[in-house]
């Protein structure tokens, strides 16, 4: 009988309940005959990747972590600014997704424009560049921070109320037509969160492995 092809999903900050979160989120892409679908917490990662030096510290680690997992067909970076996506794909012949990345482009394909909601405005930057970086600043209808932290997207009280809030701003407000959350710790809230806004919310760790599951099928 033959292997089922696995996707491994690396959260890279240590936040054990965002790792879970994660395993939530894929739930839904799990089938019988489908790839094995694993979610992993990068151990030396920072507790939340919140700030550029957060992103750098975990570059190596991932690629190593890449470079060093023989039974994985694909790997997902699970964390919203794509931390080591470049360098974890020099390692290895076997696709890499990074969730922001597959996000937006999921994004584009359910709206014109589309909204970010980032966890803090000092993210906010960071993903601007990397969406300049990608060409499509003229697709973006607006980015707005929860002024929260990962752990407190992840289990924190009030979250989905703050998420409403931002997510109506960008809709009402900036005309977005899309929401991306914009970080791997929203994940439990992408359900509520579209069932109110009435516009579809992009889980960038789903829309990551659903490009993984579509590739494996036809590779």
């Amino acid at each position: 009988m033959a292997r089922r092809p696995r996707i491994l999903v690396i959260n890279p900050n240590s936040n054990e309940a965002v790792t879970e979160g994660l395993r939530q989120a894929v739930k839904p892409l799990t089938y019988a005959d489908g790839p094995e679908i694993v979610c992993e917490t990068l151990a030396e990662g920072p507790f939340g990747v919140e700030t550029q030096e957060h992103v750098e510290s975990v570059t190596l680690p991932l690629r190593r972590k890449v470079e060093s997992t023989n039974d994985a067909d694909a790997f997902i970076i699970a964390c919203y600014s794509d931390p080591g996506l470049f360098v974890a794909r020099e390692g290895t012949s076997r696709p890499v997704f990074g969730i922001a990345e597959c996000g937006v482009l999921t994004a584009l394909s359910r709206a014109d424009r589309f909204g970010v909601i980032a966890i803090k405005s000092r993210s906010i930057p960071r993903h601007i560049r990397y969406l300049r970086q990608m060409g499509l600043m003229e697709r973006l209808a607006g980015e707005r921070p929860l002024e929260m932290s990962v752990a407190e997207t992840a289990s924190g009280d009030g979250t989905l109320a703050r998420m409403i809030t931002v997510g109506r701003e960008l809709k009402d407000l900036d005309g977005a037509g899309a929401i991306v959350m914009g970080c791997a710790g929203m994940a439990r809230h992408r359900k509520p969160l579209e069932d109110a806004l009435g516009i579809p919310v992009i889980d960038p760790t789903q829309a990551a492995v659903t490009m993984a599951i579509g590739t494996l099928a036809v590779g």
